[in-house]
């Protein structure tokens, strides 16, 4: 998976369309991925000795990897990523659109 903690996304499908987030929570098992004020949800939570307070808590749940594309920081368009090598040899995500890497 190349979407990782931190990176910006675009929601590319899904009731969500179009917003950005910042990826909260990669889950690479599960080709998933939580982010930021997208996929809102409402859980019932009950009470319990840390919280006391039970009652409907809104919050994130995870989009599958394949309904969002990374953004890129220098370009600010979305775009796949390619997979290049630096002049060390060290592997590094660079934006297909622009040719800059991504952070």
């Amino acid at each position: 998976m190349r979407i990782r903690t931190g990176d910006t996304v675009e929601v590319i499908e899904g009731k969500d369309r179009g917003k950005r987030g910042t990826v909260i929570r990669a889950l690479p098992k599960e080709n998933r991925v939580v982010v930021e004020k997208v996929n809102l949800v409402k859980k019932h939570v009950r009470p319990n000795p840390r919280t006391m307070e039970g009652g409907i808590v809104t919050q994130e749940a995870p989009i599958h990897v394949s309904n969002v594309m990374i953004v890129c920081p220098a370009c600010k368009k979305r775009t796949r990523i390619a997979m290049t090598f630096t002049a060390e040899g060290k592997k590094q995500r660079t934006c297909k659109k622009c040719g800059k890497p991504l952070s």
